[in-house]
């Protein structure tokens, strides 16, 4: 018997994932591999939702959900699962498609980056495939990716180091705006738990305004700052060439070639 979906991996991601196809009516489809399964992947394998640590079998579609880093010395375990027409879809980050092929033994690969925000279904997925891929292929693993938010693509795997400084890692980037918000606040006399509290609660508030908006975010700037006002003197600052945009560009460059180092590494 060939199973529906394999999940290797079932950490944070890869349980969201899992809990987003029982929700599209999978129950009894999934295949589970996690050594360590948290206390709702064993619930829903007691309950017969999914099957836990089973022996391997060919797999229709096989998601990779592990730590890049473990890759490497799961890799020959986790081939024992690819049959001649199973799709392998990664959401490791720095894995790249011809690694994924020469180490499963199949050129029907695709990579998937997300980020956390999916834990909520509140992120955005990339999508990437090979020029090859066909597009019943593609609707199916966007599909299987919705759970966790927006996905995006296919793009070509020469993108995803870029694409993935800006949506992997940017959560990062506005929980730190937070935090230098916070800081600055509490440094000019707030107490800061409340400084927390306002700027938590701004950044999350203008990021529900930014989905919700028909606007640009350049737009939704410019519609909150008052010509000589308190706003725009702090965007002055921030705005300045040797600020935000250089730092910015210096710090999606270092992501970029962190990525590409990565991929390298588990080559």
């Amino acid at each position: 018997m060939t199973n529906t979906l394999s999940l290797i991996g079932a950490g944070r991601m890869g349980s969201a994932l899992a809990g987003g196809w029982l929700k599209a009516g999978l129950a009894g489809q999934i295949d589970i591999v996690e050594p360590r399964p948290s206390a709702a992947v064993q619930a829903w394998a007691d309950d017969g939702k999914v099957r836990l640590n089973e022996a391997a079998q060919d797999a229709d579609i096989l998601v990779v959900a592990v730590k890049p880093q473990m890759f490497g010395e799961l890799a020959a375990a986790i081939a024992d699962r690819v049959g001649p027409n199973s799709q392998v879809l990664s959401v490791m980050a720095g894995v790249s498609l011809a690694t994924l092929e020469a180490k499963l033994g199949t050129p029907r690969v695709a990579r998937a980056m997300p980020n956390t925000p999916g834990l909520v279904g509140k992120g955005v997925t990339i999508l990437c495939t090979r020029p090859d891929t066909g597009a019943e292929t593609i609707a199916t693993l966007q599909d299987l990716l919705t759970p966790l938010g927006t996905v995006e693509g296919p793009i070509e795997e020469a993108q995803l180091p870029a694409a993935t400084a800006i949506s992997g890692c940017g959560p990062a980037y506005g929980f730190l705006l937070a935090e230098m918000m916070a800081a600055a606040g509490a440094k000019h006399g707030l107490d800061p738990d409340f400084a927390m509290r306002l700027a938590r609660k701004t950044v999350e508030g203008a990021g529900a305004l930014m989905e919700d908006a028909e606007e640009d975010a350049a737009t939704l700037r410019q519609n909150v700052t008052s010509p000589n006002g308190v706003t725009q003197a702090a965007l002055e600052v921030l705005m300045s060439p040797n600020a935000m945009p250089s730092l910015f560009e210096d710090a999606v460059a270092a992501a970029i070639a962190r990525d590409i180092a990565l991929s390298k590494e588990t080559e």
